[in-house]
């Protein structure tokens, strides 16, 4: 969290990392443009590409998740949205979680449907409705570790025994879970991904995105990363940087020609929430829990759906993989439905009604008319979302506050 990927600058002694607030970087010569051009030489050509900056979050991040390196980008949509385009190529498919990010949803299936790539999509605890939609036209499995927000846990080990048996990767989404409180290869996943403006940011003023690769999967017979690349004279990824190959495909080509590049300012600021994010995470599912053992506890409330609770039927599996905790994110159905959510959040005094979570305050939203709008009536279904769920990021505030913020909103008439 602190020291990765950095050392204090040799030139003025400055012991923070440096914002690279600049677009290119000036060639030693024209044999060192040409080299660098080529993916002959390490280096910094244009910040859509790289930055000193960036490179900082990357190697902090991958160092947190255990891979061999990362890439950060713009956002986790863009995060999510790199990996399967650098792995997918028209006609091919792949198998993803019902319960997600409505967001990541709605891209996958009909952003990614405009490019020829298809999205199954099957209940992420359900491993014999994993398998049966695996076909010899499948390039990946997603899933959440902690479901949005549904809160459902993978069965991380699993699923990597699953994807390794298809000699497909595993790609998971670690937001919710942090490397902190969970590091998803080291149960079998390929690739991790981050909506690094949640939890690693901290704070809410930095959009950002961060992929990881274990470094441990064979991409020598995958297509898109062991063929020839047109648009690099020939050049075979995997055959000229090994483990690297997956991640400077998605960097030299994906990030570059999509133009899905981070501000290294937003970088700066992620790399200055990293560093509290042990600390700021104990707090997070300390308070959460004492939220969903009070909201477990009072009539108004119909359901709690948070793993870290004894009557969650996933407890068990949150034991596992999150011996640290659950996570800070839940959700709860009222008694009244639509309306009485409605009512709840306009009610509420500390929690502050936005689309975001994993921020340093507690926030709040309904996710059938807000964050999973855009998804029909059978994928809220079956995303665990009825009219009436409402979903809690908990915040670092007094646990006392938010406890009596909560009880007088569900309280209001």
């Amino acid at each position: 969290m602190l020291h990765a990927g950095h050392v204090p600058d040799p030139y003025v002694g400055a012991r923070a990392v440096p914002i690279y607030q600049t677009t290119s970087y000036v060639f030693g010569d024209a044999d060192e443009a040409a080299h660098l051009f080529e993916l002959k030489q390490y280096g910094n050509i244009y910040s859509r590409i790289s930055n000193p900056t960036t490179a900082v979050l990357e190697e902090r991040v991958a160092s947190l998740e255990g891979g061999t390196g990362a890439v950060a980008v713009a956002s986790g949509m863009a995060a999510q949205f790199g990996v399967v385009m650098t792995l997918c190529s028209p006609g091919d498919e792949i198998v993803a979680s019902s319960q997600l990010y409505g967001g990541t949803l709605t891209q996958f299936a009909h952003t990614l449907k405009k490019l020829s790539v298809k999205a199954t999509f099957v209940n992420p605890i359900d491993l014999d409705a994993w398998e049966q939609a695996i076909t010899p036209k499948t390039r990946l499995l997603f899933v959440e570790t902690i479901g949005n927000p549904s809160g459902a846990i993978a069965d991380l080990e699993a699923l990597g025994n699953l994807a390794k048996a298809n000699n497909i990767p595993l790609v998971v989404d670690n937001t919710f879970a942090t490397p902190y409180l969970c590091r998803p290869i080291e149960w079998g996943a390929t690739i991790v991904v981050h909506s690094a403006t949640k939890f690693i940011g901290g704070h809410g003023t930095s959009i950002g995105g961060v992929v990881v690769d274990s470094g441990e999967f064979d991409f020598s017979g995958f297509e898109t990363i062991a063929e020839a690349s047109p648009s690099y004279h020939g050049m075979k990824f995997y055959d000229t940087f090994g483990h690297y190959g997956f991640l400077m495909k998605l960097r030299a080509e994906t990030v570059r020609d999509t133009g899905a590049c981070i501000s290294p300012f937003n970088s700066f600021l992620l790399i200055h929430g990293l560093e509290t994010l042990s600390l700021r995470m104990d707090r997070h599912v300390k308070n959460a829990m004492g939220v969903a053992e009070f909201l477990l506890g009072d009539p108004r409330v119909e359901r709690v759906h948070y793993a870290g609770l004894h009557s969650h039927p996933q407890h068990a599996m949150a034991r596992k993989y999150l011996p640290k905790g659950a996570g800070a994110v839940m959700a709860f159905e009222l008694q009244g439905g639509r309306e009485a959510g409605r009512k709840f959040i306009e009610s509420l005094q500390l929690f502050s009604h936005l689309a975001n979570v994993g921020d340093a305050k507690s926030l709040v939203i309904h996710p059938a008319s807000t964050t999973h709008q855009q998804n029909s009536d059978q994928e809220l279904l079956a995303g665990g979302i009825t009219p009436g769920t409402v979903r809690l990021s908990v915040g670092l505030e007094t646990l006392e506050d938010l406890l009596w913020d909560l009880d007088q909103a569900l309280g209001a008439k």
